[in-house]
C-alpha cells in the first residue's frame, strides 16, 4: 500500500449499521492492507423496532464530520443508500481531510420522492401505516420485506434473515430531509474532488438511471453492477465491488500528497 493512499471512511444507510461493512465487506479491504473505518450513526447499531428519536440528516453528517476529523491524514469517505445522501451533504462542507466520495446505491440530490413513488405503487398500504404511526420500523418489519427492497432475488433466504435481524429503526426526521428539505447541492461540492459512482442492476431503490444522474450531477459517470440489488456491500457479487474501490481508491494516492484545503 503506498503511504499516500487514503483512508476509507464508510458510512451506512438507513436502517444499517456499522455491522452491514464489518461482516465482510471491510475486512476485505483491510486485508488487501488498507486502513478502513466504520461508524454507527446517531441511534444506529441497536438491533429491533425500538425508535432511535428525530435526528435530523444534519446530525448525520456531523457525526460523521467529527469521526472524519479524528482520523490522520486523507479519508475518503463512502456512503451506501441514505449513507450517499450524507455523504454529498458532507462534500458541501468540504472539510479539509475529505480526499474522495464514493457514492454507493446513493439517495440522490433531488431527494428520495422515486423511492416514495415505488413504495406508493408496490405497497402502500405499509407505507400508508409507517407514516401515519412516524415509524419506518414497518416497512423492513419482516425478513422477506427487507429482502425484496435490499437483495437480489439469488441471496439466500438465510442470509437475508441474518441480516435482517441486525436492523434498526429509522428516523422519521431524516427521511423528511431526504424528500426535500435538506436536498444537496451538487455545485456547491468542490469539482476536483475525486468521486466514484456506483449501483447495482436490479436496485429497486435507487435504479441505474437514478444512479446515472446521479453521477451526471457530479460530472462523472456510474458504475453499474450487474445482477445487484440495493445493498452492494451484501449482495452477491459484494467482492467485485470492494475489489474496484480497491483500486480506485489506490489510484489516488499519488494524487493525494496532503489534505485538501477548504477554499
Amino acid at each position: 500500500m503506498a503511504a499516500a493512499t487514503p483512508s476509507l471512511l464508510l458510512i451506512h444507510g438507513a436502517w444499517h449499521g456499522a455491522w452491514c461493512w464489518e461482516q465482510a465487506f471491510a475486512p476485505y479491504l483491510r486485508d488487501q492492507g488498507l486502513r478502513v473505518h466504520s461508524l454507527d450513526l446517531p441511534g444506529h447499531g441497536r438491533p429491533g423496532p425500538a425508535r432511535i428519536g428525530w435526528p435530523a440528516i444534519a446530525d448525520y453528517v456531523d457525526a460523521v464530520e467529527a469521526r472524519l476529523q479524528a482520523l490522520e491524514g486523507p479519508v475518503v469517505v463512502a456512503g451506501h443508500s441514505m449513507g450517499g445522501f450524507i455523504t454529498q451533504k458532507l462534500m458541501e462542507r468540504r472539510p479539509p481531510q475529505l480526499a474522495g466520495a464514493v457514492l454507493m446505491a446513493a439517495a440522490t440530490p433531488r431527494g428520495v420522492l422515486g423511492v416514495v413513488g415505488h413504495l406508493v405503487r408496490t405497497r402502500p398500504v405499509d407505507f400508508v401505516l409507517a407514516n401515519l404511526r412516524l415509524d419506518l420500523y414497518h416497512l423492513v418489519r419482516r425478513p422477506e420485506l427487507s429482502g425484496a427492497m435490499f437483495y437480489s432475488p439469488e441471496l439466500p433466504a438465510a442470509e437475508v434473515e441474518q441480516h435482517w435481524q441486525q436492523l434498526s429503526n429509522e428516523s422519521y426526521r431524516a427521511f423528511l430531509d431526504m424528500l426535500g428539505l435538506a436536498a444537496p447541492r451538487p455545485a456547491r461540492a468542490d469539482p476536483a474532488l475525486p468521486k466514484l459512482v456506483l449501483g447495482g442492476e436490479r436496485d429497486l431503490i435507487f435504479p441505474p438511471a437514478i444512479v446515472e444522474r446521479t453521477a451526471a450531477a457530479y460530472g462523472t459517470q456510474a458504475r453499474i453492477y450487474p445482477r445487484m440489488g440495493h445493498n452492494l456491500m451484501q449482495d452477491i457479487g459484494w467482492e467485485q465491488v470492494a475489489t474496484d474501490l480497491a483500486e480506485w481508491l489506490r489510484s489516488l494516492g499519488s494524487c493525494e500528497e496532503a489534505p485538501r484545503r477548504s477554499p
